[in-house]
């Protein structure tokens, strides 16, 4: 009998929740530090795994704009994301869909440019050398103005065949998906695929969770759990086809847990919900040990596991080739395991 563990190690991959940024490890954020001359809050990267000691979205994400301080150039935004590639990559993800917060960047003199061309070249290689396939999602900072979305969504439009979707992040305190309607509606209209993030356990998360469903029609939601309840709301993203991109170990860092129990009532229920890392190097865990994570709480099986997966690269937005592909690569696993 293959170990359950091992399983899961071995296992294809698909990643739908992942930012870019949030996968900036501490000995990368100090050697970039060096290079551009930007001065940081610790001394040694001890220090700096030290200080990840969030206890609510917000204390996270002080950290997670600070650490972006020192993404400058070109080359900086390739590294960052072509050691991502490669760690997901030996970790068996064949399709991963990226998110990058442009605003995070531009905001402080960093062009646009900048940021996507060298995430840009980081995705060719990763495809050339690596067989990972990844689509790019850029986020809107929901505690900026819509007017600086709307600049930023008008911005990214040279760039739009880089680009398959657009979502929503940063602090949903006060910053309901409405206030963004406009900005959506827009990005639509553009070709964007549209999802927004309803963070867990926040003021008004059911709300939200509505407005993005009814008022700016998503096509995905990231987060989500709360939606149990409303069971209205669950039926619907049933009815849809809808994927929830679940977090569980960040779900640990700035709620009251994984939220795992939640992710299987969802699952029971035939909902596509799916398992992610987030922002790994803060919260120190990848895809894999989310899943590993999940597993353990749960007792999950093997056909649990492999639903998940397809539950992933159903609700992705990959080409059809990438799509058959992994489902193909899940129908062997299912008839050498058992699983079907």
């Amino acid at each position: 009998m293959v170990d359950l563990e091992e399983f899961v190690r071995s296992m294809p991959k698909c990643e739908l929740h992942l930012h870019i940024e949030g996968t900036l490890e501490p000995e990368l954020k100090f050697r970039l530090a060096e290079r551009n001359g930007v001065e940081l809050p610790y001394r040694t990267v001890e220090e700096a795994r030290a200080a990840y000691d969030f206890h609510d979205l917000t204390s996270f994400l002080v950290g997670y704009y600070q650490g972006m301080s020192v993404l400058v150039t070109e080359p900086d935004f390739y590294e960052l994301a072509y050691a991502y590639f490669e760690r997901a990559a030996a970790e068996g993800v064949e399709h991963a869909e990226i998110f990058f917060d442009p605003q995070g960047h531009t905001s402080r003199g960093v062009e646009f440019a900048t940021v996507i061309r060298g995430l840009r070249r980081a995705q060719l290689d990763a495809w050339r050398v690596l067989g990972l396939h990844s689509q790019l999602i850029m986020c809107f900072l929901r505690d900026f103005q819509a007017e600086y979305a709307m600049a930023t969504l008008l911005e990214s439009l040279p760039y739009k065949d880089w680009i398959t979707g657009v979502g929503l992040d940063s602090d949903e305190r006060g910053n309901p998906p409405a206030k963004f309607a406009a900005v959506f509606a827009r990005a639509r209209a553009e070709g964007y695929l549209l999802t927004m993030h309803c963070d867990v356990d926040q003021e008004n998360s059911v709300e939200h969770i509505r407005q993005c469903l009814e008022d700016i029609g998503v096509d995905r939601i990231d987060h989500g759990v709360n939606i149990l309840e409303d069971p209205a709301l669950v039926a619907e993203v049933k009815r849809r086809g809808l994927g929830l991109t679940v977090c569980p170990v960040s779900n640990r860092f700035v709620t009251d847990g994984t939220k795992a129990a939640e992710l299987k009532r969802l699952l029971d229920a035939g909902v596509r919900v799916t398992v992610n890392s987030d922002d790994p190097a803060y919260f120190t865990a990848y895809v894999t040990d989310n899943l590993l994570t999940v597993r353990r709480e749960l007792d999950l099986d093997r056909a649990q596991l492999v639903r998940l997966q397809r539950n992933a690269i159903e609700a992705s937005w990959a080409p059809p080739a990438v799509r058959r592909a992994f489902l193909d690569k899940l129908d062997k696993l299912d008839e050498l395991t058992g699983t079907s």
